[in-house]
C-alpha cells in the first residue's frame, strides 16, 4: 500500500464531496459517515461528481443526474454493471490519506 496525504482534517465538509487531482488522476472524496474515495469523473459525459448532491450513500452527478454509491462506486440507474473505481481512505491525526495502489 502507498498511502498519500491529500488534505488536512476538516477540509471536506460533512455531507459533501471535494475533487482532488492526485498524480494526474481526478478523485472525489466524500465526507458521509466517514470518508469515501472514488474516481471523480462520471462515465456519462466526463463531468465531475465531486460536487453532486449526497443522499445517504448515493451521490447524484450534477450534470445529468446519474447516481453512484460512494462506498462501492456502482451506478444505481440506467446501465447495469457500470462502476467507478473506489479507493481506501483514512482519517489520521495529521490529515486525510488515500491509497491509490
Amino acid at each position: 500500500m502507498a498511502w498519500k496525504k491529500i488534505a488536512e482534517k476538516n477540509t471536506i465538509n460533512l455531507n459533501n464531496g471535494k475533487e482532488f487531482d492526485i498524480n494526474g488522476k481526478k478523485i472525489a472524496i466524500f465526507n458521509q459517515d466517514g470518508y469515501h474515495a472514488m474516481d471523480a469523473i462520471c462515465v456519462h459525459q466526463d463531468s465531475s461528481i465531486a460536487t453532486g448532491k449526497l443522499d445517504g450513500d448515493i451521490v447524484e452527478c450534477p450534470s445529468h443526474f446519474w447516481h453512484y454509491n460512494i462506498k462501492t462506486g456502482e451506478l444505481q440507474d440506467y446501465l447495469k454493471g457500470v462502476k467507478l473505481q473506489t479507493y481506501p481512505v483514512e482519517e489520521r491525526n495529521d490529515g486525510i490519506y488515500i491509497d491509490l495502489e
